[in-house]
């Protein structure tokens, strides 16, 4: 008897185990996730009328054709049935065409970049209705979340109206990461410099698990969150008491912010510098830092160096020649590059050290 308790006991221990974890995928809360539970099960049925009957039929010749059976008739020069092969190769290719089709149209219409056109199965989006948005920025170890339009910001809580739309903008601090709230939608990477998008609505009031899907350094296991979702009344409550906080977010603050740390508790910002969230995708928080739309247009201008001095001095010829508007045409204004500074000749060396280094023939600036 007690040779077969040691033996259940591991299961019992498997099914404790188990009993606490929340099917979440398979439960969503959010019309897009429930659409993405969807597309997985209809995907898992499609597969599965292949896989059960070659399983059964794998189970059935094996008891049929055993050794011990006589009356199965033996024919080892069979090879070849027209019927088997039709079944064979067509019940397979049609499983294929329709999986195919089935992925080709979810891809298009879950795509985290299209907006909603229903807030659940049975309700349009009207066009009148405004979506809310969120400007979301990952940093080391913890979630950012920028309301511009409340003019609120919070750090590792996130809230949303029931049945209204939600456009995220994402992006991140330092490094690649992944966004995800299960019971909302997929996830979706933020990465630096960049912003990513993401179309969700949640129709189920209630508090969710957010987290980072994806792996970004020791503090990475606590960089989770709270996502409410709440009624109207409740949301328009919860953006008061943001405000209330009294803190303000700006570039000073949003540097402290980003130095890494784990753990951090929920703090709300009543009030946010509306040109943070772009310089954060632009990466130019800092004082005096160069931004990367900045450093395009200098590089669309044929860049900075000595090369690039003499290309835009190149195109500015060519502008004059042209006679394109803007271009002085007044030679007194006229700037001419007549050397370039370098190690060995600095600028504004006397002596012999003050030899130029000749410039091309008929650079102009």
């Amino acid at each position: 008897m007690s040779r077969k308790i040691l033996r259940i006991l591991p299961l019992m221990a498997l099914a404790a185990i188990l009993s606490g974890c929340k099917m979440t995928i398979l439960n969503p809360s959010g019309d897009i996730a429930a659409q993405q539970r969807d597309l997985i099960v209809y995907s898992t049925v499609l597969m599965l009328l292949i896989i059960v009957p070659v399983i059964l039929l794998t189970l059935f010749f094996a008891w049929r054709y055993r050794a011990s059976n006589t009356k199965a008739k033996y024919d080892p020069e069979w090879n070849h049935s027209t019927g088997l092969e039709v079944v064979i190769w067509s019940a397979p290719l049609a499983i294929i065409v329709a999986l195919g089709a089935l992925t080709w149209v979810s891809t298009h219409l879950l795509d985290p970049y299209r907006p909603l056109s229903r807030i659940d199965a049975s309700t349009p989006l009207r066009d009148e209705v405004r979506p809310l948005e969120v400007d979301v920025v990952s940093l080391d170890w913890k979630w950012l979340f920028i309301y511009p339009e409340q003019g609120i910001a919070t750090v590792n809580e996130l809230a949303a109206p029931v049945d209204a739309p939600i456009n995220f903008r994402l992006t991140s601090s330092t490094m690649m990461n992944s966004f995800s709230i299960p019971a909302l939608a997929g996830m979706v990477y933020t990465m630096p410099g960049m912003v990513t998008k993401l179309h969700a609505v949640i129709n189920e009031p209630g508090v969710y698990q957010g987290l980072s899907a994806n792996y970004s350094g020791h503090g990475f296991s606590d960089m989770h969150f709270k996502f409410h979702g709440l009624s109207q009344t409740d949301f328009n409550a919860w953006v008061a008491e943001a405000k209330a906080s009294g803190e303000r977010l700006g570039r000073q603050e949003y540097l402290a912010m980003a130095q890494p740390s784990t753990r951090e508790p929920v703090r709300r910002f009543g009030s946010v510098d509306p040109e943070l969230y772009g310089a954060i995708v632009e990466r130019c928080v800092e004082p005096g830092k160069m931004c990367m739309s900045e450093m395009a247009r200098i590089d669309a201008q044929g860049g900075a160096g000595m090369a690039g001095t003499l290309n835009v001095v190149t195109k500015r010829v060519q502008h004059a020649a042209a006679g394109r508007p803007g271009e002085d045409a007044r030679g007194a204004e006229r700037r001419y590059v007549l050397s370039f500074c370098t190690i060995d000749q600095p600028y504004g060396a006397t002596g012999s050290d003050a030899a130029p280094r000749p410039a091309s023939p008929g650079t102009t600036e």
